[in-house]
């Protein structure tokens, strides 16, 4: 009986040692289990995390120095417009437009030419009044640009106040004439040619901008003179400008120096609203922020139409002007 006994002890000693190497495993096999179902699932978010991230934005480089590009003159040859044409030098049965030369800005015209430009007012108090135009060849601001500037000036409420323009590369005078219009109260035409000042001042009166409700002052002078001392011509000692407008020939000047000037010079204030015309062949030259001596011009619009390019920039913004925020990508993109 005795060894039955024993053998019945060991038999039981085994089972239990079996079951407890059982729990062992089991309990392994569900660590294991919640170990790995934990890692995937920290994996899987952060996966997802990854997945639903959005790309990070390239930092904008903004330039706030000229090109060399704009340190010269640019070639921005046009083709000339068919009623600048004298009729004797017009190709038979080539079309309205023929004409085998191109006549430079500033050049009297040959006699008996028509009125070139056809310009007139498009909105505000002479909406409709057609300008005189000088006896030398201009190009003046296309009449679709004109309407699209002073929508965006209205927009800016510029005219909401006495707001007070300088017109540069005046020509007859179309730009400074329509601010006028639309509710300027000064107007400063500055222009190198006598006769283009005489034509000014000619549809000023014609305008009936010589009353008590607008003053007027037409400068026979070189637009980089008055920018960068302007008492020297005329433009009284602290006189201030809420909007100033640049459209030059563009063959016959340095884009550099015309920023250079109009950024430094005493006739601007904080939050003047500066406008430069300038042809295709210099888009995304123009840098989108430049720091002066004096003061900062940030730019706020850069807007082609067809070959002709309007840029906008604000002097030492403030906030004070409503919609006129920097847009740097603008004067970035090449087209």
């Amino acid at each position: 009986i005795a060894p039955h006994s024993s053998n019945n002890n060991i038999m039981a000693s085994s089972t239990a040692l079996m079951r407890k190497l059982l729990l062992v495993f089991i309990s392994l096999i569900i660590a294991q289990s919640a170990q790995s179902f934990t890692t995937g699932a920290v994996s899987s978010g952060r996966t997802n995390t990854q997945l639903s991230a959005k790309p990070k934005k390239k930092p904008i480089k903004q330039r706030d120095e000229i090109p060399a590009n704009l340190r010269r003159k640019v070639s921005a040859k046009r083709d000339p417009l068919g009623h600048v044409i004298p009729a004797e030098l017009k190709q038979v049965g080539a079309g309205g437009s023929a004409n085998p030369r191109l006549r430079p800005q500033g050049k009297a015209r040959e006699a008996g030419l028509n009125n070139p430009s056809l310009l007139k007012i498009f909105g505000g108090s002479a909406r409709g009044r057609r300008l005189d135009s000088p006896t030398v060849y201009l190009r003046p601001m296309m009449g679709k640009v004109r309407e699209a500037v002073y929508s965006t000036f209205t927009s800016f409420g510029l005219y909401d106040y006495s707001v007070r323009h300088l017109d540069c590369f005046a020509g007859s005078g179309s730009v400074g004439l329509e601010s006028l219009s639309r509710g300027a109260k000064h107007c400063t035409f500055c222009d190198l040619s006598e006769d283009c000042c005489a034509a000014i001042e000619r549809n000023v009166k014609w305008c009936q901008f010589d009353g008590d409700d607008h003053t007027t002052q037409i400068v026979n002078s070189d637009v980089l003179q008055l920018l960068r001392n302007p008492t020297s011509v005329g433009v009284p000692d602290g006189e201030k400008f809420g909007i100033i407008t640049i459209c030059p020939p563009y063959e016959e000047v340095v884009y550099a120096d015309l920023m250079d000037a109009v950024c430094n010079s005493p006739v601007v204030q904080d939050d003047t609203i500066v406008l430069l015309e300038y042809p295709i062949e210099l888009l995304g030259e123009l840098p989108p922020v430049y720091s002066g001596e004096k003061n900062t011009m940030v730019g706020i619009r850069n807007r082609k139409y067809g070959r002709t390019i309007i840029a906008m920039y604000i002097i030492n913004p403030t906030g004070r002007i409503e919609n006129a925020e920097s847009r740097p990508m603008e004067f970035l993109m090449a087209d």
